[in-house]
C-alpha cells in the first residue's frame, strides 16, 4: 500500500485555513511547516513564557496524506472552491509502506556525551558497555540528550557530582539529568516541573535505569537545599526563578544554568550574581551553560 503526499504553497494568513480544508475534505493527516526549514531563512516562531503567543511562519508548506487513489487535482479544486483561494501552487509525491516504528528508530542513535557517558535507546546496544550508559527513547517530555542544552548540563554534572552530594534536577522534564546525576554517584537526587507528564516520565525512566530518585510537581517540592543545582529550562524562566533556586541551593553549593541563548548570556549572569560567584560561560552552538559558586 502507499499513499499520496500533497505539499501546498501557504502563507501566513491562509496556512490553518488550508491545513483545516485538506482535513475536512478527506486528508488523513496534514501539518503545517516551515518552507524555509533547514535553510538560513529558518524562521523560529516559538516564545519564551511571558512572550507574545506563538505564531505561524511567513512562508509554509502544507503537507497532506492521501490514499493512493486520490484524484489530487480534484481535491485542490474543492480546496479553492471552498476557501476562495485561487492559483495555488502544489506538488505531490508518493509515499511507500514501511516500518514506520523502525524508520523512526532509525533517526534515534546512541548519543556521546563523554567517553564514559552514553544517552542509549532502548533499540541500541550500548556502543560502550563499560561507560555509563543511560537509557533513555525519545518522548513527551524534553531531553533525549541530542539538544546541545542538555550536552551542556550532562557534561558539566560528570565534572561536578561527587558521592556526598545531594542533586536538584529543576525543570527535569524527562528526568535524564536527575537519572545521570544518580548514575554519577550522588547521595541524593530530585527533580521537580510544573508539567504532570514529565514527573511520569521521569520516573518512568529512572525505573528503566534501576536509579532511585524522587520526583515532585513545582507545588509539591519539599524545599530541601541540594549541593547541586541543574536547571535546563527557558532564559525568562530562569530569569525569574533566580530567588527560588538561589533559595535551594546551600551556601558554597554549585548551579548550572541551561536554555540560554548566546545573546541573553549577559542579562541572566547579571541576574545570578547576586547571590553567584559566576563562571565563564560555556558555549555549544548557539546555547550556553552559565554555572556559579553560591556567596
Amino acid at each position: 500500500m502507499a499513499w499520496v503526499s500533497l505539499h501546498v504553497e501557504a502563507h501566513s494568513q491562509n496556512a490553518d485555513r488550508l491545513s483545516d480544508t485538506l482535513m475536512e475534505i478527506g486528508a488523513l493527516s496534514a501539518s503545517i511547516e516551515d518552507a524555509n526549514a533547514e535553510t538560513p531563512d529558518e524562521q523560529p516562531i516559538f516564545g519564551e513564557p511571558g512572550d507574545p503567543p506563538p505564531g505561524i511562519w511567513n512562508k509554509n508548506i502544507i503537507s497532506a496524506l492521501f490514499d493512493e487513489g486520490v484524484d489530487v487535482q480534484a481535491v485542490m479544486a474543492e480546496v479553492e472552491a471552498i476557501t476562495g483561494f485561487k492559483g495555488l501552487i502544489y506538488t505531490t509525491e508518493i509515499v511507500a509502506e514501511q516500518d514506520w516504528v523502525r524508520a523512526t528508530q532509525s533517526q534515534f542513535d546512541p548519543i556521546k556525551i563523554t567517553n564514559d557517558l552514553w544517552i542509549v535507546p532502548t533499540w541500541h546496544d550500548a556502543p560502550n558497555p563499560n561507560a555509563l550508559n543511560i537509557v533513555l527513547d525519545p518522548g513527551l517530555a524534553f531531553g533525549t540528550g541530542s539538544h546541545p542544552t542538555t550536552h551542556l548540563c550532562l557534561a558539566w554534572l560528570v565534572d561536578q557530582v561527587k558521592p556526598h552530594h545531594h542533586v536538584l534536577d529543576y525543570g527535569c522534564g524527562s528526568g535524564i539529568l536527575a537519572i545521570a546525576a544518580k548514575k554519577l554517584g550522588a547521595a541524593e537526587v530530585m527533580g521537580v516541573d510544573i508539567d504532570g507528564q514529565a514527573i511520569i516520565s521521569s520516573n518512568f525512566n529512572a525505573e528503566q535505569n534501576q536509579v532511585s530518585a524522587a520526583f515532585y510537581m513545582a507545588t509539591d517540592y519539599p524545599e530541601n537545599q541540594a549541593d547541586i543545582v541543574v536547571a535546563n529550562i527557558l532564559s525568562s524562566a530562569l530569569s525569574v526563578l533566580a530567588p527560588a533556586l538561589a533559595g535551594v541551593c546551600k551556601q558554597h553549593g554549585r548551579i548550572a544554568l541551561s536554555g540560554i541563548l548566546r545573546e541573553q548570556v549577559e542579562q541572566v549572569s547579571a541576574i545570578y550574581a547576586e547571590w553567584f560567584t559566576m563562571d565563564a560561560p560555556i558555549f555549544m552552538d548557539s546555547w550556553t551553560l552559565l554555572t556559579g559558586t553560591k556567596k
